[in-house]
């Protein structure tokens, strides 16, 4: 997201821009829950519904009281807590409707502030897939609540709010520029990081290791896969904030990023277990997006194969070498997924824009891009551990991180909710 000069808000671009706003919505809601859903054992399958449902709800009530504020704001500049939020001066978004937006003058102010809620409320369902079947209800929404607080909106305001320390050409007296059209360091680095280690504080399920864990349903993982692979198309192009030319390219390079890892992750796959399996497939297209994201509107159709090679055969590796050789229990596979995505993506991104893609790309690569983005890498991966960890033994010290064993083995469904995924009767 980046500052650019002010023209009169189009109806055409506030379309585009809103339809993106419900295509991001749906990533989570039915997406992220079918993907998910599938993927975990019919006894927690509900759980996981009621997650992203209610993470969905909790995300955006704090954008539209706080969030938005806090990362977009301007009043806490120049203080020292204006390195952590942006202010408070559109709590509930006071002063925010259809004046144009000061990001991109082709919008409305509320078109742009609603464009993002949806960005903070998937985030931290994310996270939901490294902790599936024994983090309990309670425990997931005042984790993710904290969370978002004290992880998205940081992170959020240093690389996309207008006073940032590492917000491009948002700021032009920014002494770091980084570089992130679609939420690679913002979304998919801090959750899958942050996943990582949740997941560790909150320690293996009941059996992990001793006994098979198979997805109840690849059916349902592949229908989330393609809502999701729908879905990220507001989510990239619609980050060009206008239907215009930088979207297109954004659309290019989502397609050919997703559609290369997919195969990618297949041929690795492939040659290390000597089976292409569906999960393998939906497993690389997740990668693919996630790790083209910081990229979209910065490179070219060619750079977006090449991220998606890089995408399938490292998050491959992160998820089917690298987890089992230090016995961690992401069960989901989100920190492979999203946070080794994340990562390979926003080096990708310093190293492949270019300058004829997005003129306003051209103008963070020729400031010295590669060293504000790996400073803002480093500070994104630093504080998404610490923070994680310090919300992570607070909330076990409060509502508490899991069910008794009773209720991890009986499954979520019942233990928090009552009811169940499926009658056999």
């Amino acid at each position: 997201m980046l500052l650019i000069s002010a023209t009169p808000p189009a109806a055409g671009d506030n379309a585009w821009v809103l339809v993106s706003s419900a295509l991001v919505l749906m990533m989570c809601i039915p997406g992220l829950f079918l993907f998910y859903g599938g993927l975990v054992r019919s006894k927690n399958v509900l759980s996981v519904a009621a997650q992203c449902l209610a993470l969905t709800a909790l995300g955006l009530l704090l954008w539209w009281a706080v969030g938005y504020s806090l990362v977009f704001g301007k009043n806490f500049g120049g203080s020292a807590l204006g390195h952590v939020f942006g202010g408070s001066e559109h709590f509930r978004f006071a002063g925010i409707g259809v004046e144009a937006s000061p990001y991109d003058g082709r919008i409305y102010a509320g078109t742009f502030a609603v464009f993002q809620a949806m960005f903070a409320a998937i985030t931290p369902a994310l996270i939901v897939g490294a902790v599936a079947e024994r983090m309990k209800f309670s425990a997931v929404m005042l984790f993710s609540a904290l969370w978002t607080v004290f992880v998205y909106y940081p992170v959020a305001h240093a690389v996309w709010g207008a006073t940032g320390d590492f917000a491009g050409l948002a700021n032009a007296a920014s002494a770091f520029k980084a570089a992130d059209f679609a939420g690679g360091i913002v979304v998919h680095m801090t959750s899958g990081w942050s996943a990582l280690v949740l997941c560790i504080v909150v320690g293996p399920r009941i059996g992990f290791g001793k006994r098979a864990m198979p997805p109840h349903s690849m059916v349902l993982c592949v229908l989330g896969t393609g809502l999701l692979w729908a879905g990220w198309y507001g989510f990239n192009a619609g980050s060009a904030l206008a239907a215009d030319g930088v979207a297109l390219q954004a659309f290019l390079t989502t397609t050919l990023g997703a559609a290369t890892a997919t195969l990618t992750w297949a041929a690795v796959e492939r040659m290390h277990r000597g089976k292409v399996s569906v999960l393998g497939l939906c497993s690389g297209a997740i990668a693919g997006l996630a790790t083209v994201t910081n990229a979209a509107g910065f490179v070219s159709g060619g750079s977006a194969v090449l991220i998606g090679v890089l995408a399938g055969a490292l998050s491959y590796w992160a998820c089917s070498v690298l987890k089992p050789m230090l016995g961690y229990d992401d069960a989901l596979d989100t920190f492979g997924v999203h946070g080794v995505g994340g990562t390979i993506g926003a080096l990708a991104t310093a190293l492949l824009m270019d300058g004829s893609i997005n003129e306003a790309g051209g103008k963070l690569a020729s400031s010295g891009l590669i060293s504000g983005q790996l400073t803002a890498m480093i500070a994104t991966i630093l504080l998404s551990l610490a923070v994680t960890w310090l919300l992570a033994k607070f909330v076990a010290a409060t509502v508490g991180l899991r069910p008794t064993e009773e209720a991890e083995s009986q499954g979520l469904d019942i233990a928090d909710h009552g009811e169940e995924g499926y009658n056999n009767s």
